[in-house]
C-alpha cells in the first residue's frame, strides 16, 4: 500500500510541477517579456555564431546589437535568415566575409527571431508582421 501511495504521490509531483512550468512560460510572454519566444528561436538557431548577446565575433561573424547594417534594412535580414548570405558585408565599420546558411524557420519563428533581435541589446528596431516576413518569402 505504501509503494502505491508512493506512486501517486510523485506522479501528482511531476504533474503539478510540468503544469506549473507551462503556465509560467505562459505568462513569461504575456507579462515581462513579450519575445521570450523570439529569444527561444535565436537562443536555438543563432546564439553559436551571433553570441548570447548579439556581440557576435570581430571579422568573423557580424554583431546583431547595435548594428549599423541590421538597422538599415529590416528585410533585408528577413532576406538573410530565409535565404543565406555570403559575400562582404560592412558592420559598424568592420568587413565580414562569412557564410550563413539559410535557417529552417517557419514564418513565424522569423518574425519572432527578429522582433527579439530588432529590441534587444540595445536595439530600438520596431517589429517586423508576420505580413512582411511572408513577403520576403
Amino acid at each position: 500500500m505504501n509503494r502505491i501511495l508512493y506512486f501517486v504521490f510523485f506522479f501528482l509531483a511531476i504533474s503539478c510541477n510540468s503544469s506549473q512550468n507551462s503556465t509560467e512560460e505562459a505568462n513569461s510572454e504575456t507579462a515581462g517579456n513579450k519575445y521570450a519566444s523570439g529569444e527561444k528561436v535565436y537562443q536555438a538557431n543563432c546564439v553559436a555564431c551571433h553570441q548570447s548577446e548579439g556581440e557576435g565575433v570581430e571579422g568573423v561573424f557580424p554583431p546583431l546589437a547595435n548594428s549599423d547594417y541590421l538597422m538599415a534594412d529590416k528585410n533585408r535580414a528577413i532576406k538573410q535568415i530565409i535565404n543565406g548570405s555570403s559575400g562582404e558585408m560592412v558592420v559598424n565599420g568592420i568587413t565580414y566575409n562569412t557564410i550563413m546558411p539559410p535557417q529552417p524557420l517557419n514564418d513565424e519563428e522569423i518574425k519572432d527571431v527578429m522582433n527579439f533581435i530588432l529590441n534587444s541589446w540595445g536595439n530600438k528596431g520596431g517589429e517586423v508582421t508576420l505580413d512582411e516576413v511572408k513577403a520576403q518569402r
